[in-house]
């Protein structure tokens, strides 16, 4: 069995050691000469690496070692230990494999960008504005809450802006909205419950929409997110769809995976089970 490691920026060293030790296989540099692949790092190393995991068709297992990781959170694969776990059942018998979805998106404005895949959520709204706050952070900062630590600014200081959200047929008109999520996996920044009852094989998207609010009422929600309990605000509107598109009067930009994607227009689909991962 080949394996490619694919290399995040940050503590790595100590992970990558640990998977060696767990297992004998032959590495190689080229992933296209791989039967695996294995990846150390976050959601951001992840995405950059979706479009050739998909096209080459070869198990991945993510050991988390980003500053969120979100997805290797919904693989339950928690911890470097529980990740060299699963490597070692995955080398002796390959039984661990599972085939999930990913989300879509392109901007129907800019038929120069091709379709992107994302694995966990994209935003439009005050998210989009966190994750680039949080991304210019010193990258010490970002692996310590640094999405957490860059909420407060944006809770002062974002306002509603205009916003069409447009799903299962529905045609809406602009409403003053704080963030649209569009999500394939359940979190985001390193924990956060946005879209709690999504799903990594159903085949669905989960469309978590936040209107306008009072900055008091913002202040209080915030928290439950962690644990998936602002669904119970009334400006929240929760709802699942195979396709959506999100709209804005002014161009607004779009992250996914806490990477910068696009701006406005956006529309956002499933490609079902094309990835393989390996899991505990």
């Amino acid at each position: 069995m080949r394996a490619a490691a694919i290399l995040g920026q940050g503590n790595i060293a100590r992970a990558v050691a640990k998977l060696q030790r767990a297992a004998r296989v032959e590495w190689t540099s080229l992933i296209e000469q791989a039967d695996v692949a294995v990846l150390f790092g976050g959601d951001g190393t992840l995405h950059r690496h979706l479009s050739t995991l998909v096209e080459l068709e070869i198990p991945l297992l993510v050991v988390p070692c980003g500053s969120g990781n979100d997805f290797a959170r919904a693989l339950h694969l928690g911890s470097v230990g529980t990740a060299v776990r699963a490597w070692r059942t995955f080398v002796g018998t390959g039984a661990n494999v599972r085939s999930i979805d990913l989300g879509t998106l392109s901007n129907p404005g800019s038929p120069a960008l091709e379709p992107r895949y994302f694995s966990c959520i994209a935003g439009v709204g005050i998210d989009s504005e966190i994750a680039r706050r949080a991304n210019a952070l010193p990258r010490w900062l970002r692996g310590k809450g640094g999405y957490a630590l860059s909420v407060p600014g944006e809770l002062l200081r974002f306002s509603p802006l205009p916003m069409k959200v447009c799903h299962n047929g529905t045609v809406e008109a602009f409403k003053p909205t704080l963030l649209a999520a569009v999500a394939n996996a359940p979190s985001y920044g390193g924990g956060m419950k946005i879209a709690p009852r999504a799903r990594l094989d159903d085949g669905k998207l989960d469309v978590c929409i936040v209107r306008g609010m009072d900055r008091f009422k913002l202040f209080c929600l915030f928290p439950t997110v962690y644990f998936g309990r602002h669904l119970d605000f009334p400006e929240v509107e929760y709802m699942q769809a195979p396709a959506v598109k999100i709209e804005t009067e002014q161009p607004l930009e779009v992250y996914a995976d806490g990477e910068y994607i696009a701006q406005t227009p956006v529309e956002f689909g499933v490609a079902a089970k094309v990835l393989k991962v390996v899991v505990p």
